[in-house]
């Protein structure tokens, strides 16, 4: 599918490009068009009932977020926009982590936006324990539950409680960031020595014009806020 056989640095640029035309749009509609796009290209991927439960949790949390925007004093207009620019924003990196691997965006950022090495791995190393720090939460809190752990009660109870979860979570963390930081040093990891790619991440003529059709459209859009239609 097309939007597979996008290089790296294409879906990345396309995440950034969604990111910003969510921050410059400031009304309802254009924004719900936007988050609709996004949903249609995680469908037309085949990831949107594998990342459903990640999506509906975004979706809880983008209520939240116009709660708060319209107990604050805000309108209904700007509680809409803020509950709808936060699911834009974050929907677009569920595209890009579930049709990139992160050994193609490490090259990527590398060859073709120039990032230093060390950079860019962290960026990718970070990405990759999102899906593995989600994992251990839920074993955690099953473990916990299976020793008496209870989730019931109000909202003060239940934050009191889940520090059983977050206590050995954060535990087990770090102790992977050190056993990480330590096979990295033995390996030489911070070497000035040349890095090669097997993967072929150079963009191809179909790329570029998506990066030129994305530019025109982030143009339109700037040109649209200024009028005040979007």
């Amino acid at each position: 599918m097309m939007i597979k056989n996008m290089v790296p640095v294409t879906k990345l640029i396309a995440t950034f490009a969604f990111s910003f035309w969510a921050l410059v749009m400031h009304t309802t509609i254009p924004l719900i068009i936007l988050v609709v796009a996004e949903l249609l290209i995680l469908t037309v991927c085949g990831n949107l009932q594998r990342n459903s439960k990640a999506v509906g949790s975004l979706a809880v949390f983008a209520v939240f977020l116009g709660i708060v925007q319209l107990l604050g004093g805000g309108s209904v207009e700007s509680a809409y926009v803020t509950g709808l620019r936060m699911m834009a924003m974050t929907v677009v990196f569920i595209i890009l982590l579930t049709t990139t691997r992160l050994q193609d965006l490490t090259a990527a950022m590398v060859t073709q936006i120039k990032v230093p090495y060390e950079y860019a791995f962290m960026f990718t190393a970070a990405l990759r324990f999102v899906p593995d720090f989600i994992a251990e939460s839920k074993a955690v809190q099953e473990a916990q539950a299976c020793r008496g752990l209870s989730v019931k009660g109000n909202v003060f109870k239940r934050m009191i409680n889940y520090m059983s979860v977050i206590q050995p979570l954060m535990l087990k963390s770090l102790s992977r960031s050190e056993t990480m930081a330590l096979s990295l040093e033995l390996r030489g990891f911070g070497s000035q020595q040349r890095h090669s790619f097997m993967s072929n991440v150079q963009p191809n003529v179909m790329d570029y014009a998506l990066i030129g059709g994305m530019i025109l459209i982030s143009a339109v859009v700037i040109y649209l806020r200024i009028h005040g239609i979007v």
